[in-house]
């Protein structure tokens, strides 16, 4: 690849988002602003080898601008507006010399977030809007990490797409009084990313280190674009940074699953984890700590110890006790049973685990939490066939390998 493609291919990720966002803004249509800014970065690949602009952002924005006026004469749409757009200049790719200044492409980013994230749209499409039109990522790239077909993932998003533009949803930040409610979705998506890419569901590899790093990209630029700091936000990008900082350990040499109390603390990304407490700080200070700023300081604790056997289980398992007690849910209250596992031992443990069953049954770490203590409390033919039942329901490869080396292990 040459240097140039190189160069437009990580603009295209960094610009992506923004561009996009003031020609929707502009146009009031995705497809035609996705449209016209790819035609913009072909334009790039064309015209930039004769000498690259200094303003490349305000390149990019003219292409696009004038591609997406020539696409809407070439369809003779807006047929109303013929006048208006008559006095246009006519459509053409800029020359190096011809931009608009920096702050004449405005930062329509927030807005698009909120439209992506738009509670009338399904929680899938949420996220693959979210991707597709903050992140830049392909429809094939989007469809991948997710693992479904590629025209499965393209309907998807025509029709996230189809309902913004017939429900008549607004391209707007919401109102003050409507923005804790709002964020709290925006905040839920961004998870959702993150958690994919941190622990596929699915697939070969464990982690999708792209994915972590897109939602982390997004939380960042969220807490930019806001104006006043909102704890919360803080809590989960702490959160994020955190649980991220582990990436390298989490997975050995072949690619296998790494347990915590086993990983290389070595390989932990300390500037990561630094950023992480330092947001957990201040998301602290500004009031009662939400989930996930609670989740941050669990993951925290994590962090201070310098080994496994150094980590504060009794601290872990009270802020998971405050966790379950102001946002419960089952999966909390199974890593809480974990938690109390190792600070009092797993027969504490055992039957809040097993409290769980109904709700979890089909939750493969429930079972695979369950094994886990059946074979630490020596009750080995129940712990076999709780990781037989964990592998059953697994769909992540790498997750398959480690619990199939857990039952050789036993049967021996």
């Amino acid at each position: 690849m040459s240097e140039t493609v190189e160069a437009i291919d990580r603009l295209c990720r960094a610009e992506w988002g923004r561009l996009l966002a003031v020609l929707i803004r502009e146009f009031g249509d995705f497809d035609l602003a996705e449209e016209a800014l790819q035609g913009a970065f072909a334009s790039a690949l064309a015209s930039w080898g004769r000498g690259v602009p200094k303003n490349l952002r305000g390149w990019l924005y003219a292409a696009a601008r004038h591609d997406a006026i020539d696409r809407l004469r070439r369809k003779a749409r807006l047929a109303s507006k013929e006048a208006e757009l008559a006095a246009l200049p006519a459509g053409h790719a800029p020359a190096a010399d011809e931009l608009y200044e920096e702050t004449a492409v405005p930062d329509e980013r927030l807005r698009l977030i909120f439209t992506c994230c738009h509670p009338a749209l399904a929680a899938e499409a949420q996220v693959a809007l979210t991707l597709r039109t903050l992140c830049g990522l392909a429809t094939e790239e989007i469809a991948r990490a997710f693992l479904v077909p590629v025209p499965t993932m393209a309907q998807r998003l025509v029709r996230a797409k189809t309902k913004i533009r017939n429900a008549g949803i607004p391209y707007v930040v919401p109102e003050e009084a409507d923005l804790p409610e709002r964020l709290s979705e925006v905040m839920a998506v961004l998870y959702l990313v993150f958690n994919e890419g941190h622990s596929a569901s699915r697939g070969e590899a464990l982690v999708r280190g792209d994915l972590c790093a897109e939602a982390i990209r997004l939380a960042r630029l969220v807490r930019e674009l806001l104006q006043e700091p909102v704890a919360e936000l803080e809590g989960l990008l702490a959160l994020m940074l955190l649980h991220d900082s582990r990436r390298k350990a989490r997975v050995d040499a072949a690619g296998g699953m790494v347990l915590l109390a086993d990983q290389d603390r070595s390989l932990w990304d300390g500037a990561e984890i630094e950023e992480g407490r330092d947001l957990l700080r201040a998301a602290l200070r500004r009031g009662p700590p939400g989930p996930y700023a609670l989740e941050a300081a669990i993951a925290a604790v994590h962090a201070d110890a310098a080994r496994a056997t150094d980590t504060d289980w009794k601290q872990i398992a009270g802020l998971y006790d405050l966790l379950v007690a102001t946002h419960p849910s089952p999966v909390v209250a199974l890593n809480r049973a974990a938690a109390v596992s190792m600070a009092q031992g797993p027969a504490a443990a055992l039957p809040l685990v097993d409290a769980l069953e109904e709700q979890l049954a089909g939750y493969h770490l429930w079972h695979a939490t369950r094994a886990d203590l059946l074979r630490r409390l020596g009750r080995t033919n129940e712990a076999i066939a709780a990781y037989r039942r964990a592998h059953e329901l697994a769909q992540n490869e790498t997750e398959r390998q480690f619990l199939e080396r857990r039952l050789r292990e036993l049967q021996r």
